[in-house]
């Protein structure tokens, strides 16, 4: 469901084609929120035209087709952006796998969590870049398609490193503590 909204979105800043769609999630948009390809975008965007959200604003060579938002859009996608989020079903594989860390020997813990936080560390380092600059101002005088995005990130990296040392700190107090083996 949140493709449809995905695309609204990306079609909300400037009329794309699929394939310019696809290539909006095979950057940023993919690494970091959603991810999409050609099979599930070309059908949503029919759907979406089907309903009177999207409607076609160019067609160039090959019959590449560029669609532009509606009103009617642009009322369902700020409609979903203002309702309070509805908690589902929660299936956040790492989280899982966070919660059975335990299961594994100290050592291979260690390692888990060493991977957690170099891997911070290296999207801090990207993200970093990317918030280094002022905060950038886009012609219409909004903010940038992605800028509050990319803050976001870079926090939620912050905190997983900041974690994943703090977790390396506790299983070494839990080593500390643990009874040596009978001899």
């Amino acid at each position: 469901m949140a493709l449809r909204y995905a695309l609204l979105g990306l079609l909300s800043e400037r009329p794309a084609s699929g394939y310019d769609l696809a290539k909006a999630f095979e950057g940023e948009l993919g690494s970091y929120a959603w991810q999409a390809g050609y099979n599930r975008i070309y059908p949503e965007l029919a759907r979406l035209a089907d309903e009177g959200l999207i409607e076609p604003a160019d067609e160039g060579a090959r019959g590449r087709r560029a669609y532009a938002l509606t009103e009617a859009g642009r009322s369902e996608l700020r409609a979903w952006l203002l309702a309070p989020r509805k908690s589902g079903a929660v299936r956040n594989e790492p989280v899982l796998r966070l919660f059975l860390l335990s299961a594994l020997e100290p050592e291979d813990a260690r390692k888990v969590l060493r991977e957690i936080a170099d891997n911070s560390e290296s999207r801090i380092v990207e993200l970093g870049h990317t918030m280094a600059t002022d905060t950038p101002v886009s012609p219409d005088g909004s903010l940038p398609f992605g800028w509050l995005a990319a803050g976001y990130g870079l926090h939620q990296y912050q905190a997983s490193r900041d974690w994943a040392v703090w977790a390396l700190g506790e299983l070494d107090k839990t080593e500390r503590r643990r009874p040596a083996p009978p001899p």
